[in-house]
């Protein structure tokens, strides 16, 4: 199987298109985001928290109203969910995104979205030889023109050639996925049920002090249903059936590589297919980087309670996380703060580890808690 290479000519023509806005070329999973929207996204991260999903109950909230968890607008934008563009048949790999949060997303907000690219960064890694960060700049907006949102988001184009021939970057050990143990399972289990939503107990700027830890969440062990679980309410540009799949692979000849059956799949699928996901140098099929980052926006605003509001959050992922894996996420409170505009703010650095205490990802966030 051979893929396409990275050229110069080809980088050249992408960093023409700097700074010049995206026209979009595929529709968004999410318009609007509405009652549905709210609970299937919630519940695809593994949030059962009723400010979400419970319309009554979000009623008598601050917010008067169902919101949305913070990252479903990776569900309202192909660019900030890892759909960029150039380089055609060379593989992205998402590895991040840097989140700033200006207004909470209600219910019956409708969505629009501006994007360009901002940077194009050379790498040179032992993993998959030359690769190149693309990094998009995302701005949200309601339907009255207020800024929800923005972000820079980022990928990493790499040859699937080189990665495969190059060797995976994990140890030989690590190359078959991980089996729970009974006594694994068991302390899953117990953890489950320790984790709760904060919910309608305010949790106030005063009490929480530098060094504290943030309650930690765990997510797994990651299996194919866990895949199938997020993109049922995540989405996929490329995840299409029957004639609209062939008309859309005719329009794109490059997108979609053969399978064992000579029909052609889209990449999204390095997330339930092991073998494919080998092509990339990775020892089996893994989760999706949105979905990671959502599990940490999930423990915070467990965290924060219902009061509270996640103004940031920067993550940057350092592996993938393959079937049978199971990630904890972490945090802990370096800074407290009043900005010029009078918020209570709370500074946390963030980290999210593997079974085997492996770095899965790491990052930091800023949250605002109620002064009283």
């Amino acid at each position: 199987m051979g893929f396409s290479l990275i050229t110069d000519e080809a980088i050249a023509q992408l960093r023409s298109r700097i700074g010049k806005p995206i026209k979009r070329v595929t529709e968004p999973f999410y318009r609007e985001i509405n009652e549905d929207a709210c609970r299937r996204f919630a519940h695809a991260i593994g949030d059962d928290n009723p400010l979400y999903t419970d319309v009554d109950y979000a009623s008598k909230t601050k917010w008067g109203t169902l919101i949305a968890p913070p990252t479903i607008l990776y569900s309202t934008d192909n660019v900030v969910s890892g759909a960029v563009e150039g380089l055609a048949g060379v593989h992205a790999m998402f590895a991040g995104t840097d989140w700033t949060f200006h207004q909470p997303l209600k219910m019956g907000t409708r969505i629009r979205t501006q994007s360009s690219l901002k940077d194009m960064v050379e790498h040179k890694t032992r993993f998959a030889g030359r690769s190149f960060q693309q990094i998009y700049h995302v701005e949200f907006f309601d339907q009255n023109d207020v800024k929800l949102a923005e972000a820079d988001s980022w990928c990493f184009r790499t040859e699937r050639d080189t990665a495969r021939e190059s060797g995976s970057k994990y140890d030989k050990a690590l190359e078959q996925t991980h089996v729970c143990s009974e006594e694994e399972l068991q302390s899953y289990f117990d953890q489950y049920r320790r984790e709760k939503p904060r919910g309608a107990q305010k949790r106030l700027w005063k009490d929480v002090q530098i060094g504290d830890e943030i309650d930690p969440v765990l997510k797994g062990p990651y299996t194919v249903t866990s895949a199938v679980a997020f993109m049922q309410a995540f989405g996929s540009y490329a995840i299409r059936n029957h004639r609209m799949a062939f008309r859309y692979y005719e329009a794109h000849p490059k997108l979609a590589a053969r399978n064992d059956n000579n029909v052609p799949e889209p990449p999204a699928r390095v997330h339930w297919d092991n073998e494919f996901a080998r092509t990339v140098g990775v020892p089996a099929a893994y989760d999706f980087g949105p979905e990671r980052i959502s599990w940490h926006a999930h423990m915070l605003t467990d965290w924060m309670g219902d009061d509270g509001f996640l103004r940031k959050l920067k993550l940057e992922i350092r592996r993938h996380n393959p079937v049978g894996d199971s990630i904890w996420c972490r945090g802990v409170v370096t800074n407290k703060k009043v900005d010029d505009q009078g918020r209570h703010l709370i500074e946390c650095e963030l980290l999210a580890e593997n079974q085997n205490k492996e770095l899965s990802m790491k990052g930091r966030a800023e949250v605002e808690l109620p002064a009283r």
